[in-house]
């Protein structure tokens, strides 16, 4: 039975209709997720049913008394409130008295677990999320609404809201970017596609095998479409004696077929956007050694060494506040350390997205963050117009001229993107790019990284981008440890299930220590020569650039630079293979 319908549902808000006809039917069992690019109208849908929105057309059916509430996209930022209050403020229950109000209030933070008395500013993201969820359930709804609940939860909150979800007695209707939760928790998908509306009765991975057959039949349709119009339309214009014999019936379907042309909306262009080619960095990027760091009597980061090699994708994940960002800041030489010691490579061109997007100005321009003012972006040797770079990342003309303050966290995401891939980059930095994408730019930004030829390290809740991008995980295991593990995420859980619960303890003995010693003080030995070889390199490289080189009478300055350059070459690939023996 359906507990809430829509029907013929219209809202414009532009040229074209945000929502054209739209219909869709609510089950209690419905675990249904709105799927669609940015501003195709997922979170005005959203809007609509839950009544603070209403729309220009169509009407909103119920079976009987229906209650929905929502659950806010937004965290509530420095207040002094404590849970309760945050969760009462505000709260109205039809014919109920304050005792019942009160004993409603209880019996949802009860329920997930939460102390009423406790400050709201000081629990982490999760649980200021699940505080919220306890808004919405003291109502107790029949339909819960979520826009992006997963959205800065870490991977224990959001491992929670899943089971919350599935085992919650009414319907929940979300909007999600992140496809493990999606394919996980979905049992139907209602896609938002040109202002239209489908409902696919499925999980994610059937919807995504049903979406290439209809956009592949789709396609055909058009063609022939196409074509028909095409032959009618030379028809029209043959000479006169065609004019004189034309059937005026054909003349009003061709007058038709102009129509439903002029009123169709073709698939969207897609974003496709390119990561510039830039030089190879050393094959050392960045090295490690005893990093400690502690902030305000909490240890983020204890006793961490690591190295990481071009061409090394490693992902960093762990419980929200436990230091993943701090850890970034720390390798980067953005902080400074409190112990231990971090070594940079040769040749590095770091790109860093930051999950604040400070690198943002937002009181200017889409178009002055990527140009600085100039009209052209050198991009791959090339000068584009800022305006056709920017279309890659779907900013139309006049979006370019928009003041960055007034665009959606989505277009704040990809124009951040777009202002980090206008520079060559060898080694990216990623914190949390993936929030408020949409699903095309995700997977997008997903092959580009698979296919990156440079160094990456990324920070990210989301399981399946990390499973599809990265070769090892740096995991936050508490009080600062930090384990690195082969593979991404379902690898990092695999491992972990087969580890045995008890860990031995490692002494080392006296000689074992002294050992360690000489192998330390070899490594830097052999990293000091790394160094000293790969100037030596660069600059042999940029004389072997020069067209004066290889004029007549330098036959012999241009064989002996090269015969040096080998022999550099192979000087430093032994040091190489002596050096991952040690550091292995």
């Amino acid at each position: 039975m359906h507990i809430l319908s829509l029907k013929n549902i219209s809202i414009d808000f532009g040229s074209a209709p945000l929502l054209d006809g739209v219909n869709l039917n609510v089950k209690k069992t419905d675990r249904l997720c709105i799927l669609g690019r940015n501003g195709a109208g997922k979170s005005t849908l959203l809007k609509i049913l839950s009544g603070k929105i209403t729309p220009d057309k169509g009407e909103i059916q119920t079976q009987g008394h229906v209650v929905v509430a929502t659950l806010p996209q937004e965290i509530p930022l420095k207040t002094q409130k404590t849970v309760f209050e945050i969760v009462s403020q505000d709260f109205q229950v039809q014919n109920a008295t304050a005792w019942e109000v009160e004993t409603k209030i209880n019996t949802a933070l009860t329920k997930l677990a939460l102390n009423p008395d406790a400050k709201f500013d000081e629990l982490s993201g999760g649980y200021k999320r699940r505080v919220l969820l306890a808004k919405a359930l003291a109502e107790a709804p029949d339909i819960l609404l979520m826009d992006e609940p997963t959205n800065h939860l870490d991977l224990t909150g959001i491992l929670w809201l899943e089971t919350f979800i599935k085992n919650f007695s009414g319907a929940v209707i979300f909007i999600t970017h992140d496809r493990e939760f999606l394919q996980n928790v979905a049992n139907k998908i209602a896609e938002i596609d040109r202002g239209k509306l489908t409902e696919f009765q499925c999980d994610y991975k059937k919807y995504c095998e049903q979406k290439v057959h209809l956009l592949e039949v789709e396609e055909q349709q058009n063609k022939k479409f196409d074509q028909n119009l095409k032959n009618e339309e030379s028809w029209i214009r043959q000479g006169i004696k065609a004019r004189r014999t034309r059937n005026e019936g054909r003349v009003r379907a061709l007058k038709k077929l102009r129509e439903e042309r002029a009123a169709r909306r073709d698939v969207m262009s897609k974003v496709d956007f390119k990561i510039q080619d830039d030089n190879k960095s050393g094959k050392l990027v960045l090295q490690a050694k005893n990093i400690n760091y502690v902030y305000e009597n909490q240890r983020l980061v204890h006793d961490f060494s690591t190295t990481i090699v071009r061409g090394d994708k490693i992902a960093i994940i762990g419980d929200n506040g436990c230091g993943k960002s701090t850890l970034i800041q720390l390798l980067l030489k953005k902080l400074s350390l409190q112990q231990g010691q971090v070594i940079h490579g040769t040749k590095l061109d770091i790109a860093y997205f930051d999950q604040h997007r400070e690198q943002l100005e937002l009181d200017k321009t889409v178009a002055d963050n990527i140009s600085y003012g100039d009209q052209f972006v050198n991009f791959n040797g090339q000068s584009l117009h800022i305006i056709s770079y920017l279309k890659q990342f779907l900013f139309s003309p006049e979006r370019a001229n928009v003041c960055v303050k007034t665009l959606s966290g989505g277009e704040k995401n990809r124009l951040l993107l777009a202002r980090l891939f206008s520079q060559p980059a060898n080694f990216l930095v990623l914190d949390e790019p993936t929030n408020d994408l949409d699903l095309e730019t995700l997977e997008l930004l997903e092959d580009l990284l698979v296919n990156f030829n440079g160094t990456l390290l990324l920070v990210s809740h989301d399981r399946a981008f990390i499973n599809n991008v990265v070769t090892s995980t740096l995991v936050f295991e508490g009080d600062g440890k930090i384990q690195e593990y082969v593979g991404g995420y379902e690898q990092w859980q695999a491992q972990v299930s087969i580890q045995p619960s008890a860990k031995k303890e490692n002494i080392k003995s006296n000689s074992e220590s002294k050992q360690d010693y000489q192998k330390q003080k070899e490594i830097r030995t052999i990293e000091t020569k790394i160094n000293t070889l790969e100037t030596k390199i660069t600059s042999l490289e940029h004389e072997l650039s020069l067209p004066e080189i290889y004029q007549a009478g330098n036959e012999q300055t241009l064989l002996n630079k090269q015969d040096m350059l080998l022999q550099y070459q192979t000087q430093l690939a032994t040091l190489y293979q002596k050096w991952e023996v040690l550091v292995s």
